[in-house]
């Protein structure tokens, strides 16, 4: 940026309160990445969650040995 010291540094942070749909989405993201890493420790995860009232939508893509093996509606719920 303009008009600033050469080296300063920009921090920007979010907080969101316990319950808040972010807190939950990677919650749930979070939880199918440990899933997968159980099946297949050279699992790759691209996944993201949006929620809504009554709606959750995993998005992305999950590359992993034995695909089958991991229900990602039941680690959603479960969450």
């Amino acid at each position: 940026m303009e008009g600033k010291e050469k080296g300063h540094i920009f921090f920007a942070s979010e907080s969101v309160g316990e319950g808040h749909p972010d807190k939950l989405c990677d919650q749930i993201s979070d939880a199918i990445l440990d899933a997968a890493l159980e099946i297949d420790p050279e699992a790759k995860s691209g996944v993201e969650t949006v929620a809504k009232s009554g709606l959750v939508v995993l998005l992305g893509e999950l590359r992993m040995k034995n695909r089958d093996q991991i229900n990602l509606e039941q680690i959603a719920r479960k969450v």
